[in-house]
């Protein structure tokens, strides 16, 4: 509303070459991530992200698409240190398309998600359902004031 009302009163032009390539996704890894380094020695990760549909088919099924994302340099690293097959990601980046010749001649085209962010949505201990693989129980608050020990007043520095 605001860009709206400067428009009408300071005749603001709205250029239209104006364009926007934003990605926005959240869902699991389908496996864990592959780290690579280019010849030129930067660091790039692969990995791809399940993301349910919003409806489902007509047998009551969920369907999910299966989105390659390329994660570079630190990004790429913290990538593949922290999450692994299952875990859960919210990735913002941007669509790109490219080409290479196969080794049998073939043009080949490859749609990715180049991500600018990848935030790490599981715990570091957790499987793709968010439970602990540990196989320990949380603690609860009164296990953990419980483990207080009491200290002597005369014993503090002020």
């Amino acid at each position: 509303m605001v860009l709206f009302e400067l428009w009408l009163t300071k005749k603001i032009s709205l250029k239209e070459d104006k364009s926007m390539n934003k990605v926005i996704i959240i869902g699991n890894l389908t496996k864990d991530p592959e780290l690579t380094t280019t010849t030129n020695g930067v660091n790039f990760c692969r990995f791809t992200v399940a993301v349910q549909r919003n409806f489902t088919s007509a047998d009551g099924e969920r369907e999910a698409d299966f989105l390659p994302v390329i994660a570079w340099r630190s990004q790429a690293d913290n990538c593949y240190k922290y999450i692994k097959k299952g875990s859960k990601v919210a990735v913002v980046g941007s669509v790109q398309t490219r080409s290479y010749e196969g080794t049998d001649g073939q043009r080949r085209y490859v749609t990715e998600i180049v991500a600018d962010n990848v935030e790490f949505l599981s715990t570091k201990n957790s499987n793709a359902d968010g439970a602990a693989d540990d196989g320990a129980k949380p603690k609860t608050k009164t296990e953990t004031v419980n483990k207080f020990e009491p200290i002597d007043d005369d014993n503090l520095p002020f």
